[in-house]
């Protein structure tokens, strides 16, 4: 089974991109951050005639995440642990085969000290909370999604300009840490430990051609969904070209 992540930034804006793309590599789970529409908008008959069920939970204008699947998707629940009424629609998570996914766009933060970056910290909190409660370490576990948040330095094209800022702050990174510790393993760094694998480039810079990017879409996985994995790979050929999304896709092949 392979599934993909991929914030496509807008699945209206992207479906030119994202339709041929599905149909030459047909993933079986297709797991999409930033669809930035509601429900009713999200343009179901284009993936249900690639074979594609379809779990969302969509938002206008901003956010949105959506699981696309060809095996039967069950037990579908949007959100985290202690969420509120009207949080932003950034989790949805189901069970697909043995698998138990969560697909997740973690809030960006905006700048360190600001509120949004207080708002991200907390919605780490109730992450770390809901795969404690919702996700036991026993069974097939993949979180993937935009987590918004670097490892370390490897996965940044230029640490020193990048220290301490947002995406790259040790409190995130330490928030995203404790997610990892309930039994959670990055299953990009089993296969390729080289510095200068990148998910994101920014459109300003125009950091894509110039090789200057961030790894931020991660698969995480427990310790029986990592040992059934057969590789990570990013299709950067995905990233280049007209219109296409500031992030790459991201497989994983079990």
């Amino acid at each position: 089974m392979q599934i993909a992540t991929w914030n496509v930034n807008s699945v209206r804006a992207r479906l030119e991109r994202v339709l041929p793309w599905l149909e030459a590599r047909r993933p079986d789970v297709v797991c999409l951050q930033e669809i930035k529409c509601q429900d009713e908008q999200f343009p179901r008959e284009p993936f249900e005639d690639l074979g594609y069920q379809i779990a969302l939970w969509g938002q206008k204008t901003y956010n949105g995440v959506a699981i696309l699947s060809r095996r039967r998707i069950e037990g579908v629940v949007r959100g985290l642990v202690g969420d509120g009424e009207g949080s932003e629609a950034r989790a949805i998570a189901c069970q697909i085969d043995d698998f138990l996914l969560l697909n997740l766009y973690v809030v960006n933060g905006e700048k360190v000290g600001s509120e949004k970056y207080a708002k991200k910290l907390g919605w780490l909190e109730r992450l770390e909370r809901t795969v404690a409660e919702r996700f036991p370490s026993s069974e097939r576990i993949v979180l993937c999604g935009d987590f918004n948040i670097t490892f370390d330095d490897r996965d940044v094209y230029d640490p020193a300009a990048w220290h301490e800022k947002i995406l790259c702050s040790t409190p995130e990174r330490e928030a995203l840490g404790r997610v990892m510790r309930l039994g959670l393993h990055d299953a990009l760094r089993k296969f390729d430990q080289r510095p200068g694998v990148y998910t994101w480039w920014d459109f300003r810079t125009k950091g894509f051609e110039r090789g200057q990017g961030l790894r931020i879409d991660h698969f995480l996985l427990s310790e029986s969904a990592l040992a059934a994995c057969r590789g990570v790979e990013v299709d950067l050929e995905a990233r280049g070209g007209p219109k296409p999304s500031d992030h790459a896709p991201v497989l994983a092949t079990f």
